[in-house]
C-alpha cells in the first residue's frame, strides 16, 4: 500500500460524499413531492433517481478500493476478534462499510422499481420508500466529525 494512494482515495471518497448527499436530496425532494402532489412521473423523477443510486454506486466502488489500501482496516483484519471491541476499527472495518452496501442496494432497488412500476404513484411510492431508507443509512453510516472516529466535513479541515 502506498500512503499516497490511500490518502487520494480518502480525500476522494470524502470529498464525493458531498455529490452523494445532494443526490439523494435531490432524489427525496422529487419522490416525496410527487407522491404528495399525485404529480406525473417526469423525467427529471427518473434522472434524480438515477443520479442518487450512481453516485451512491460511485461512492462504495471508490469505498471498496479505499478499503482494500487502508491502514485500518488492515489493522482491524489482524486480529478481528480485538477490532471488534475497538469502535474506531469496527466502525470502518464492518459498520460503515455495511451500512453504505446496504444503502447502495436499497437506492439502486427503488431506482429499479420505480421505473417497473405501472402508475406515476407506485413509481412515487417506491423511489420515496427505498430512498428515504437508503439515505437514512447512509446518513448513519457516515463518520462524522462528532463522532468518536469522525472525519472532517472535507479533506484539510481538521482533524
Amino acid at each position: 500500500m502506498t500512503p499516497m494512494l490511500y490518502v487520494f482515495l480518502k480525500d476522494a471518497h470524502s470529498v464525493l460524499r458531498w455529490l452523494v448527499i445532494l443526490a439523494a436530496i435531490w432524489a427525496l425532494v422529487r419522490a416525496w413531492s410527487g407522491l404528495l402532489s399525485r404529480g406525473a412521473w417526469a423525467k427529471a423523477d427518473r434522472i434524480s433517481g438515477l443520479a442518487f443510486s450512481s453516485a451512491l454506486n460511485l461512492q462504495v466502488l471508490l469505498g471498496i478500493a479505499l478499503y482494500a489500501v487502508s491502514p485500518i482496516t488492515h489493522a482491524a483484519m489482524t486480529n478481528f476478534a480485538a477490532a471488534m471491541k475497538d469502535d474506531t476499527l469496527r466502525f470502518f472495518a464492518v459498520e460503515h462499510a455495511t451500512g453504505m452496501i446496504l444503502a447502495a442496494i436499497l437506492a439502486q432497488i427503488g431506482f429499479s422499481a420505480s421505473k417497473r412500476a405501472t402508475d406515476d404513484r407506485a413509481r412515487f411510492r417506491k423511489a420515496a420508500i427505498f430512498y428515504t431508507a437508503a439515505t437514512v443509512i447512509m446518513l448513519l453510516s457516515i463518520p462524522w466529525p462528532f463522532l468518536p472516529y469522525g472525519r472532517p466535513l472535507l479533506p484539510g479541515f481538521g482533524g
